[in-house]
């Protein structure tokens, strides 16, 4: 049951991904990077995605003192997979052209990801090499989700400027309200998930105490 919560989220993580890039109000600053580097180097950016992941797992490793952590790879891979499936099917569908509608689409698209996101994290699988720096960051300096997710969404957004990437309100928004959206879906997701995977392990013992008490 965990690995289903596992690939839902990643699927709904990379739904709302394509949202925000639909939007053309500019994606977070991973993404923007992603996008850059797909427009002026080549590639999908799904295809991107798995090299950063590749170069991220090698910095993780070095930050955290341990070996590469490899599934991390297959996250990354899974979700390059997931960016190009949503960006191929929505191409068509979703082509928001007046501001409020880009606006929606964008909003739709961010909380989405935060939503996505916490239900695959909370698996604890195997994170996608940025998010598992976001763990890390927050573990080194004893801060919250928040304050982590910042941190590396400016570090991102310096380098998606040089690639030319697709920044825009969008981005700056990403910046100010990833963290917080993601801080907030996190508890939720707990409480829900652990409430699922744990049912198929208590109802037999609730069903035998029930016949005994009969």
């Amino acid at each position: 049951m965990k690995y289903v919560f596992y690939v839902l989220g990643i699927l709904i993580l990379t739904l709302g991904i394509s949202f925000t890039i639909q939007s053309d109000l500019g994606t977070s600053p991973f993404d923007a990077l992603l996008v850059g580097l797909s427009i002026n180097a080549g590639l999908t950016v799904g295809s991107w995605e798995v090299i950063i992941a590749l170069i991220m797992i090698c910095f993780n490793s070095f930050l955290k003192r341990q070996r590469p952590e490899a599934l991390g790879l297959l996250t990354a891979f899974i979700t390059g997979i997931g960016i190009d499936m949503w960006l191929f099917l929505l191409h068509n569908l979703i082509t928001p052209e007046l501001w409020y509608s880009k606006i929606i689409c964008f909003g739709i698209g961010l909380v989405v990801i935060g939503l996505g996101t916490a239900t695959y994290l909370h698996t604890n699988l195997a994170p996608i090499p940025v998010d598992r720096l976001t763990l890390i960051i927050q573990e080194l300096t004893k801060t919250n989700i928040f304050f982590s997710r910042t941190v590396i969404y400016l570090a991102f957004l310096i380098m998606a400027m040089i690639s030319n990437g697709p920044i825009g309100v969008g981005t700056l928004l990403t910046v100010c309200l990833g963290g917080l959206i993601l801080n907030y879906f996190m508890p939720f997701t707990e409480k829900v998930l652990d409430r699922i995977l744990t049912q198929p392990s208590t109802s037999p013992n609730y069903d035998k105490d029930k016949k005994h008490s009969i």
